[in-house]
């Protein structure tokens, strides 16, 4: 077993802990690089808290992004097209792998992780999702998440979501002249994306204490938001760089 594989797996196990309520049953999965155009990513229907290296599949990212292109593929097309882009193990890849493919090409993640956080969840299933990334509300979300969350609109899992989460990341690195480390996804969950396994676990861990605090707020009152000024000094002060890097690991 690689040691990358080795991190993924133990990453995969810790997001699927049933205390941390990330996941439940077969939710959730997991990716990591592994070469150019290559990454392994937990295969369907498997649970992150037994994952092994039998539960992962190694795919084509170039060949999954291509499907972005193909307008007729049904869903049944779809699975075939993603079997296809398998280059080592036996599983059937997420429907997600898509989505992870993107993070890791377009986005520049080493490693995702995508889980669906009961108190993430509890905000974005309320007409309230927007204001995850209208603003940051305490310091340590922009030391761990940066000043930018990406939420992306509800779409069905496959083609439709993944076309939704790539436009999104578009216009993210056009606006903002970076990818965001977190993607809402709208009735949904998130997907973390890191440079590590341990920044992958840090960033999940800080969106679900923002989603808590969040409900917090808006059981109160309104948020209110750090100024835009005092987060991007925050963001770019040296001692919080490097006390993000200590956290990624």
């Amino acid at each position: 077993m690689t040691d990358g594989l080795a991190e993924l797996i133990e990453l995969t196990r810790e997001l699927g802990r049933p205390d941390r309520d990330l996941v439940v049953l077969a939710e959730g999965n997991t990716a990591a690089r592994t070469g150019a155009n290559r990454m392994l990513v937990k295969a369907s229907g498997s649970r992150m808290a037994g994952a092994s290296s039998k539960d992962f599949v190694e795919v084509d990212t170039a060949r999954l992004l291509g499907l972005l292109e193909e307008d007729d593929l049904d869903q049944a097309g779809l699975s075939e097209a993603m079997l296809k882009a398998r280059v080592g193990g036996d599983g059937r890849p997420s429907i997600e792998a898509l989505l992870h493919a993107m993070c890791i090409e377009y986005a520049g993640a080493q490693v995702v992780g995508h889980t669906h956080p009961v108190a993430a969840n509890a905000v974005l299933c309320s007409d309230q999702a927007h204001l995850l990334v209208e603003g940051t509300l305490f310091p340590d979300q922009v030391v761990v998440l940066g000043p930018h969350a990406l939420l992306v609109p509800y779409a069905d899992p496959g083609l439709a979501i993944a076309r939704e989460v790539h436009a999104g990341l578009r216009r993210h690195i056009a606006e903002h002249g970076e990818p965001p480390k977190l993607v809402y996804l709208a009735n949904h969950g998130i997907f973390a994306l890191g440079r590590s396994a341990g920044e992958v676990n840090a960033i999940t861990e800080m969106a679900v204490k923002v989603a808590r605090v969040m409900s917090g707020v808006l059981a109160v009152g309104k948020p209110a938001f750090l100024p835009p000024e005092n987060v991007q000094a925050l963001h770019t002060r040296p001692d919080e760089i490097a006390r993000r890097k200590l956290l990624s690991h």
